[in-house]
């Protein structure tokens, strides 16, 4: 299996083939999101939404909500492995949609929770309207400025990790995370969003447009599920 290290980045070929890559980068991220899109509206058609709904956020149902993010957590491990195998487009697509899949899942829950027991469909739209521009700004940023975003990496990941724990100490403990912790973890994303982009532009190579198109997308649906907690928390 070749690994993103072992070929010539990108940024160090012809403007045209650096200009092709990055279009293919965000036609993946676009592909990933009418799949996750397209299953999502399965789920809810086929009545799945309801029952991952009353199985991880009904009465008790913290405990299974913990094992689902654990699934989560192996499942985008995978992924992540499938997306590095540059010399198997089959298996970086599989990658690619199951990535999109994964989310469907765990989306699904707060999904049915908006537009059945909020009944807000609007806030959905919302939210994704927010987390487009967002996604747009920061590429723009990403792309045009000549600060090296590489100081970001050790932030982004402890962030993360500390985030994480809070997540599992929340539903443990019964804690409340609230309004600020959203606010807090919509600034995380948009700053893995910034370090991803300038990193794939500088030390992906051409044919690793899956494995780029997926990391994006893990962070913008992560931005767009905390923007999403704090327009429904309005309502």
């Amino acid at each position: 299996m070749t690994s993103l290290q072992t070929r010539t980045p990108a940024v160090n070929l012809p403007e045209q083939d650096r200009a092709a890559f990055v279009i293919r980068v965000y036609q993946h991220v676009l592909a990933a999101v009418v799949a996750f899109v397209a299953i999502e509206a399965l789920f809810f058609m086929t009545g799945v939404a309801e029952s991952i709904y009353d199985m991880t956020w009904g009465s008790g149902g913290g405990g299974r909500w913990l094992l689902m993010l654990g699934v989560f957590m192996v499942g985008q491990w995978f992924v992540n492995q499938a997306v590095s195998d540059l010399d198997n487009p089959a298996r970086q697509y599989a990658g690619l949609f199951g990535s999109a899949a994964i989310y469907a899942v765990i989306f699904a829950p707060f999904l049915w929770y908006v537009y059945n027991v909020k009944n807000s469909s609007s806030t959905v739209a919302s939210a994704a309207i927010v987390t487009a521009i967002g996604f747009a700004l920061l590429s723009f940023v990403a792309f045009t400025t000549r600060k090296d975003l590489s100081f970001m990496r050790p932030l982004v990941m402890w962030g993360f990790g500390g985030a994480m724990l809070m997540i599992v100490a929340s539903v443990l403990f019964g804690w409340n995370l609230g309004t600020w912790f959203s606010v807090a973890m919509v600034g995380l994303s948009g700053a893995a969003i910034l370090y991803q982009t300038q990193n794939i532009i500088r030390n992906f190579p051409a044919n690793a447009h899956v494995a780029a198109a997926v990391q994006l997308f893990g962070s913008v649906m992560t931005m767009f599920w905390y923007i999403l907690r704090i327009f429904a928390s309005r309502d």
